[in-house]
């Protein structure tokens, strides 16, 4: 495959995404086969360890590919976003619960997707370039690849404002809000990964004092509104008004949904109880949605306007994140 490049390396299993033209961008066939590599490499005693890394400066992976999913949708096909979804969710849970020590580095954007490739290793390593975000609720889904389950760790209120904003946070913030581990300065990681692959331990791996997060010092009080309207409501009594510009920029319906989402996380026993509920919403986000309309605004048109039309009250809410009977994804145990 092209976008990545899988192969041993002395006792390391690696994976790295070689489509930096792109962003990095996580497609379906890729989801696929970082699962295959995770499910072989499971048993292997060559393998001691896994390390994640990608090529290019801009992005370790910007996000999920999800054009197919839009032009399918577009059509009444329903079935690609489902089977997209499903698989990458695996991947993302396989990751959560490997067996194996797997070593992230993440530098440039790490959003989406590729939150749910790097931000479930056991040790994740972040740099000065990095800038990490969930920022789905702008595009008319929700934070999914267990984002959702980050987000409701995460300290504080800073899970509900990531998760409605979408902002953005550099090596400190994702330290600080439970998203990676270790802050190296990224030319040290080449050194680092040879020698990760050489020994085969993780034993002596340690980070630099991080560099302070800022969102250890925002007020976030306001994102502890029980609706979405009570918050925008004390955000705009605070006078955050860059808050409040990115809450009225996304879907009212995703971000009501997000807010449910991160608060239920939080007594999930799993990350993929809330996988599970992420997919209820995803599986059904090409028919019930505002998704194609972000998508067409932000991604294929490009002109950041979109028409939110989709209903946004309790009901709708509960609708999209409703149990959905034969089609709910279900976990196999794995070892």
């Amino acid at each position: 495959m092209n976008d990545l490049s899988i192969r041993k390396d002395r006792h390391a299993g690696r994976i790295t995404f070689t489509r930096p033209q792109a962003l990095n961008a996580l497609s379906h066939d890729m989801a696929l086969a970082i699962l295959e590599a995770l499910t072989r490499w499971r048993d292997d005693p060559e393998v001691r360890l896994v390390i994640i890394d990608a090529e290019g400066a801009r992005a370790f992976c910007a996000g999920g590919d999800i054009a197919a999913v839009y032009q399918a949708g577009r059509v009444g096909d329903h079935a690609l976003g489902e089977r997209f979804f499903a698989d990458e969710y695996r991947m993302n849970a396989m990751l959560a619960d490997y067996p194996k020590p797997v070593v992230a580095f993440m530098q440039g954007f790490v959003m989406g997707g590729g939150v749910g490739v790097g931000g479930h290793a056991a040790h994740r390593v972040v740099g000065d370039s990095t800038q990490m975000a969930m920022p789905e609720t702008g595009i008319g889904l929700v934070p999914d690849v267990g984002g959702s389950w980050l987000l409701g760790r995460a300290p504080g209120r800073i899970g509900e404002y990531l998760g409605l904003t979408g902002a953005r946070m550099g090596a400190g913030d994702a330290i600080h809000a439970g998203f990676a581990d270790f802050y190296i300065p990224e030319a040290e990681w080449p050194a680092l990964i040879d020698r990760l692959a050489s020994c085969g331990e993780v034993a002596g791996l340690k980070g630099h004092p991080r560099p302070h997060p800022p969102l250890a010092d925002r007020d976030l009080s306001a994102f502890g509104g029980r609706t979405l309207a009570d918050i925008m409501a004390a955000l705009e009594a605070s006078g955050d008004l860059e808050a409040l510009a990115a809450l009225r920029r996304n879907s009212p319906l995703s971000m009501a949904a997000t807010l449910a989402m991160v608060r239920a996380a939080r007594a999930d026993q799993r990350m993929q109880d809330s996988l599970s509920r992420e997919y209820r919403y995803t599986a059904r986000a090409t028919a019930m949605t505002d998704f194609l309309e972000g998508v067409r605004a932000q991604i294929i048109d490009k002109d950041r306007n979109p028409q939110w039309r989709a209903e946004a009250g309790p009901e709708q809410v509960r609708a999209v994140l409703a149990p959905l009977g034969a089609k709910e994804l279900i976990w196999e145990e794995q070892r």
